[in-house]
């Protein structure tokens, strides 16, 4: 059987790419915005085409050179639906989910995996979501979203995930999501081995007291600064583990530390908790861009995981499913994308069967006119009325604002 050719978009520093290799795909092409992420991936796999630059410049490289690739993946920016940021979606000049679904009308890609933070599966993005899937279907594919947490993988971490895959209608059917094989190992037993490298005495019991499964390793970005363990509720959690979460160390404790002693993590161990064999990937850089590669990264073993069940499918294994109808995410959105004529609150509640309230109608509406050229006229009734304009998510175009911002802060943006 011919291996299975893999495009990756926003590579990072490997974490998808090495779990998408072990689950049987060969890398055609890595594109990543980030240099020393870039040199990351040559230095792990200095055979592989890895292009450096901003993954929609045409210069960088051309998708219709990888036209019929089975398998199109990335982890895109993830500020633009970030809880912790302004969640602005489609406003974002980051966002680059929809120019990436965009990709497969142009590469026609068997199947198609992308993932991204929680906030992407919260209310606020339902008519983003419903976007995409409405627009994949009309290029031909059948999709999907799941929120995955990395401890349900062999990751001693939270870490959830939101991932969507996308395949062609033949190989859709062969589909099934990876079951859940819940961590054995908490931190204190995934790391004793590495707090004890330089003699600590105490390493043991350390373990005992970080007998837990770790809360989400944040990266951050290079415009916050330096690195630690995340916000203030993710330090505090670190703290009940004996961890310091204010920065990374250099170096293991000391043969000499206090019983009493909060290490903080090295890079070695935060790469260890995310899923990576620290002995056999390297990463490019000083500590602190080290830490960023690693806490940015999708966690190997649940891209294994995901990239396993697309090799299945590919490969049409095991019995085909009956194809159901996909999750409606946003009905007031389908409804508005199906009329001809402008509707107001009343009448979109009428078409909807009551499945919403009126109040939840408009804060629909309100998250609607956040992504798409929308505003409220009057309507005959003196109500005002709705009619869903263009969706303002980047999607390829010459004049959109993402080109005049990446030029300006190209040197921040990660």
């Amino acid at each position: 059987m011919s291996s299975l050719r893999v495009v990756e978009i926003c590579a990072g520093a490997g974490g998808q790419a090495l779990g998408l290799e072990l689950a049987g795909f060969e890398h055609a092409l890595a594109v990543e915005l980030d240099p020393m992420a870039a040199e990351t991936l040559k230095l792990n796999r200095p055979k592989w085409d890895v292009r450096v630059g901003d993954v929609a410049d045409p210069a960088v490289w051309d998708p219709e050179q990888f036209r019929d690739v089975d398998l199109l993946a990335g982890g895109v920016p993830c500020p633009p639906f970030s809880i912790a940021g302004k969640q602005l979606g489609a406003n974002d000049e980051r966002d680059l989910f929809a120019w990436a679904v965009e990709l497969c009308g142009i590469m026609r890609p068997r199947a198609l995996m992308l993932e991204n933070v929680r906030g992407l599966s919260a209310p606020r993005f339902s008519a983003y979501r419903q976007h995409v899937l409405d627009r994949l279907n009309e290029l031909g594919y059948v999709a999907d979203w799941r929120l995955l947490h990395a401890s349900d993988y062999g990751v001693p971490q939270l870490r959830p995930r939101f991932v969507l895959v996308a395949l062609r209608e033949e190989d859709a059917p062969y589909f099934i999501w990876p079951e859940a094989s819940p961590v054995g190992r908490t931190v204190g037993e995934e790391l004793v081995d590495l707090m004890a490298a330089n003699g600590w005495k105490h390493a043991s019991h350390w373990a005992g007291r970080a007998n837990k499964i770790a809360p989400t390793i944040v990266g951050g970005s290079k415009k916050h600064g330096g690195a630690d363990l995340g916000p203030t509720r993710a330090k505090r959690a670190w703290r009940d583990m004996g961890v310091d979460g204010l920065g990374v160390a250099d170096a293991a404790p000391s043969a000499d530390a206090p019983e009493d002693h909060d290490p903080k993590l090295t890079v070695e161990m935060v790469a260890r908790l995310q899923g990576w064999d620290e002995k056999k990937w390297h990463f490019a850089g000083r500590k602190t861009s080290k830490y960023r590669q690693i806490g940015n990264a999708f966690p190997p073993p649940v891209a294994r995981a995901i990239g396993r069940q697309i090799v299945a499918a590919l490969n049409h294994e095991g019995e085909p499913r009956v194809h159901t109808e996909a999750v409606a995410h946003d009905e007031v959105y389908r409804v508005l994308r199906a009329a001809t004529d402008p509707l107001t609150i009343a009448e979109i509640f009428e078409r909807i069967d009551g499945s919403l309230t009126l109040e939840e109608i408009e804060l629909r509406l309100k998250h609607l006119m956040r992504d798409f050229n929308m505003q409220p006229i009057d309507s005959e009734s003196g109500e005002p009325a709705y009619k869903l304009g263009d969706f303002r998510a980047f999607i390829g175009q010459d004049d959109h604002v993402r080109h005049e911002y990446l030029a300006q802060m190209r040197s921040k943006v990660s």
